[in-house]
C-alpha cells in the first residue's frame, strides 16, 4: 500500500491552497452488519422478505438462452475492486479515514454499494421503510467518530411524501447530513391493474417526482429546506428502455446514470420545483456534466420554439388555406391536384390538438432564456468522475448556454470497478489542468468551491467540526 509521501495524488494536494472534497465516493456497506440492525428493528420475517427483494439475485446466473426467452437484461457483475487494500478500505470506513491523506482527500461524502443502494426501491412498503430505517441507523453508528473527514449518505424512500418525510426526520435525529433520495420510482399502470390484473406486474411507469406524479412532493422539498438537506440522486437506468441487452452489461451500463439524471433534472425544472424552491440545491451523481450541458441548451432551444408566442407559427388556425390551395394548383403534380383535399391541407399532420395547458413551460414560470438559466444553473450540481474529459465543458463559458459555468463536482467513485487504484484518482482529475482543458481556478471550483456550494447552501453548519471547516467558512466571506 502506497504511503502519502509516495502518492502523486497526495503530492498534488500538497501544492494546493484549498481542500479537496469528494462528493461521491463509495463504501461497501457490509451486509451481515446491516442485517443485524434490520433484525433488531424489524424482525426475522422482514429479513427473509428483504433477501427476496434484492435485485439481480434471480437473474445474474441465468443461462443466456433463458434470459433471451424472458428478455431479462444482463445485470451487473464483478462490479467491485479486488485490489485487496482498496477493497478493505472500501469496506472499513476507519481504514479509509486513515488513508485520506494518501488519497489526496480532505473530506468525503460516501454512498453505499450494497443493501443501502437498493433499500429505498423495494416494492414491499414494510421492507422498504424498515430497510431504510435500519440502514440509516447502521451508518450513523459505523461512521461515528469519523465525522471530521467522512459523512455517509442516508437512504430516503420516496414512494410517498409521507414515508420520505418520516425517514428524513429520522435521519436528522441521527445527526446525519447527506441524503440519497430515491428517484424514478416504479409504479403500476392503474388501467392495467384494473382491466388486466394478470399483466399488472409488467406494466409499470417511472415517477420522476417533479411532474406528472401520483403525489405532491412539495411537502418533502419543503422539509428538506427546513431540516437543512440537499437532495442528491444516485439512480441508474441500466436494464431499462434501450439499455436492456440480455448479454452485454457494458452496453447497459454506458450512459445509464446520465439518462436517469437527465429525466429527473428535466422533471424538477419543467415541473417548477426550482421556481417554488429556489434555495434548494440538487445533485445528480455519476452521470457527468455532459448531459447537463446539453439539457440546458435544449431547454433554451425548445423555449424559443415552444413558448406561447412562438406557438402561433405552428397553430393550424393561422394557416392561409386559400393560398396553400393556389400553390398546390400551380406547383402540384397531377396526382396532387387530383387528390387535393382542403381539410387535409388545413389539418396537415396536426391531428392532435393542444393539451389543456399548451404552455409547457408554465410550471417553471420562465419568460425568457435568461430565466431558464436562473432556475437551472444555481440549483443543479453534476457529479463527475475524475477521468471524464467532458468535465471541462462545465467551465468553458465560450460554449456553455448563456455563458454560465455549470456546477460540476468531483465524485471519485472509489470502491467500484472503475477505480483500480484509489491513490491515483486525484492525479487523474488533475490531468485536466495538465492538459490545459481547465485552469487551476477551475479545479478549485470542481473539487472545493462547488461542493461547498452544494452541501452548505441550505446547511451552513454542514462542515462545522470538519477538517475543511475554516476553508469552507472562508468562501462565505
Amino acid at each position: 500500500m502506497a504511503t502519502a509521501a509516495k502518492s502523486k495524488s497526495a503530492a498534488i494536494r500538497a501544492r494546493l491552497n484549498h481542500p479537496i472534497i469528494d462528493s461521491d465516493g463509495h463504501w461497501i456497506d457490509y451486509a451481515p452488519a446491516f442485517m443485524e440492525y434490520l433484525r433488531e428493528t424489524a424482525g426475522p420475517a422482514v429479513i427473509e422478505r428483504f433477501k427476496k427483494s434484492v435485485p439481480f439475485g434471480d437473474t445474474s446466473l441465468m443461462a443466456r438462452e433463458v434470459r433471451l426467452d424472458r428478455r431479462y437484461p444482463q445485470p451487473p457483475w464483478w462490479g467491485l475492486t479486488t485490489s485487496t487494500p482498496d477493497r478493505a478500505t472500501a469496506m472499513l470506513p476507519r481504514m479509509l479515514y486513515e488513508r485520506m491523506p494518501e488519497l489526496g482527500l480532505d473530506f468525503a461524502v460516501l454512498y453505499p454499494s450494497g443493501p443501502g443502494l437498493f433499500a429505498a426501491y423495494f416494492g414491499d412498503e414494510e421492507v422498504r421503510r424498515a430497510s431504510c430505517h435500519a440502514f440509516n441507523a447502521f451508518i450513523a453508528d459505523t461512521f461515528k467518530g469519523l465525522e471530521d473527514r467522512l459523512t455517509p449518505a442516508a437512504a430516503i424512500p420516496m414512494h410517498t411524501p409521507a414515508e420520505a418525510i418520516a425517514e428524513l426526520e429520522h435521519v436528522k435525529s441521527l445527526g446525519l447530513k447527506a441524503v440519497m433520495v430515491a428517484s424514478l420510482v416504479r409504479r403500476r399502470v392503474p388501467y392495467v391493474m384494473r382491466e388486466m390484473p394478470q399483466a399488472a406486474r409488467l406494466a409499470t411507469w417511472f415517477d420522476m417526482l417533479g411532474m406528472d406524479s401520483e403525489y405532491d412532493y412539495d411537502p418533502f422539498w419543503s422539509k428538506c429546506l427546513e431540516l437543512g438537506f440537499s437532495p442528491t440522486f444516485h439512480t441508474g437506468s441500466q436494464g431499462l428502455g434501450l439499455r436492456a441487452s440480455v448479454s452485454n452489461w457494458v452496453y447497459n451500463h454506458i450512459g445509464h446514470f446520465a439518462e436517469a439524471n437527465d429525466a429527473m433534472c428535466k422533471a424538477l425544472f419543467l415541473g417548477g420545483v426550482t421556481r417554488r424552491f429556489p434555495r434548494l440545491r440538487f445533485a445528480f451523481l455519476e452521470g457527468g456534466v455532459g448531459y447537463g450541458f446539453k439539457l440546458l441548451n435544449d431547454l433554451i432551444g425548445h423555449f424559443k420554439t415552444r413558448n406561447p408566442q412562438a406557438l402561433k407559427y405552428c397553430n393550424p388556425a393561422n394557416l392561409d388555406v386559400e393560398f396553400l390551395v393556389s400553390m398546390f394548383e400551380k406547383y402540384g403534380t397531377d396526382t396532387m391536384k387530383r387528390t387535393l383535399d382542403v381539410e387535409t391541407l388545413r389539418v396537415g399532420l396536426e391531428r392532435v390538438g393542444p393539451p389543456e395547458q399548451p404552455n409547457e413551460f408554465a410550471a417553471s414560470g420562465v419568460q425568457s432564456p435568461d430565466d431558464i438559466c436562473k432556475l437551472f444553473v444555481p440549483n443543479f450540481y453534476f457529479g463527475c468522475e475524475a477521468e471524464d474529459h467532458a468535465n471541462a465543458w462545465a467551465f468553458n463559458t465560450r460554449v456553455t448556454p448563456g455563458h454560465h459555468r455549470l456546477n460540476a463536482i468531483l465524485g471519485t467513485d472509489i470502491g467500484h470497478f472503475d477505480v483500480t487504484d484509489m491513490s491515483t484518482v486525484i492525479a487523474e482529475a488533475w490531468e485536466l489542468v495538465e492538459d490545459g482543458l481547465i485552469t487551476e481556478a477551475d479545479f478549485r471550483d470542481f473539487t472545493f468551491a462547488n461542493p461547498v456550494g452544494l452541501w452548505a447552501a441550505n446547511n451552513p453548519d454542514f462542515f462545522k467540526g470538519t477538517a475543511v471547516e475554516r476553508a469552507a467558512a472562508g468562501l462565505a466571506h
